[in-house]
């Protein structure tokens, strides 16, 4: 029989019904993991995520839209994830707004922060210490193209500087669980098609990547699984963009 590093172990992928989440959720399914999935607002997505996974191993799902006027608080979908009490949590969620900084309004500032830094710094926050009493844990979230380090942008500043502080936290967690067999890391993509991509963004991403070699989610995917097998790998912020300069 095949090895199964994650047999036995509970994933909760948030964002997992499509796209890069849905990807790393069949590859956990595939490596052993009883996996939970999350979706936004379309139940036809989960559902044809869920048929995918169901047939590699055992999958559950629910929609779960996060903050922003139409979504629960964060607060309390921190909440829901806790009770999951997943051994792996892979958060492959969060918002994306274009806009130059001139033009970048309150709300906007606000909402993006709450959803791409102070979620899943909470989710962090929530989820370490049981972690570390069971002895076992992994988390990886997901910051954006070039966030692994301080860089300026011109159409994507909001977005990419809360992107780029969750990496503190990513790192302060990993410090925190030293020797403890939990880990906390961190992949920022380059240029990816998705299904969520439109014409119009599949143009850009050939436009702007080297050679035009576009990413695609497995891509992604095979290195998330392979950070996430891996206990030496703690606090990385790893760019996986072929070296995209934006």
């Amino acid at each position: 029989m095949a090895d199964l590093p994650f047999r036995g172990r509970r994933a909760l992928v948030l964002g997992g019904s499509g796209g890069i989440g849905r990807a790393v959720a069949l590859g956990l399914v595939k490596q052993g993991a009883a996996v939970t999935i999350t979706g936004g607002g379309s139940r036809e997505r989960l559902d044809a995520a869920l048929a995918g996974l169901r047939a590699g191993g055992t999958a559950s799902g629910f929609l779960c839209r996060i903050g922003g006027p139409d979504g629960i608080p964060v607060e309390q979908a921190v909440r829901l994830v806790v009770e999951k009490a997943p051994d792996i949590l892979v958060c492959a969620w969060g918002p994306f707004k274009k806009a130059p900084l001139r033009e970048t309004d309150a709300e906007t500032w606000r909402f993006l922060t709450e959803c791409n830094l102070i979620f899943p710094a909470l989710l962090i926050s929530s989820l370490l210490g049981d972690m570390l009493i069971k002895g076992w844990g992994r988390i990886l979230l997901f910051g954006g193209t070039g966030t692994d380090q301080i860089r300026a942008y011109t159409t994507t500043a909001a977005y990419s500087a809360v992107k780029t502080a969750l990496g503190v936290a990513v790192k302060s967690a990993a410090r925190a669980v030293k020797d403890a067999n939990v880990t906390c890391n961190m992949i920022c993509p380059g240029l990816t098609d998705t299904e969520y991509c439109g014409e119009e963004d599949k143009n850009y991403n050939r436009e702007h990547s080297p050679g035009g070699k576009v990413l695609v989610p497995e891509d992604i995917a095979e290195l998330a699984l392979e950070i996430l097998k891996n206990p030496g790998i703690n606090g990385a912020v790893v760019p996986i963009d072929r070296g995209v300069s934006l």
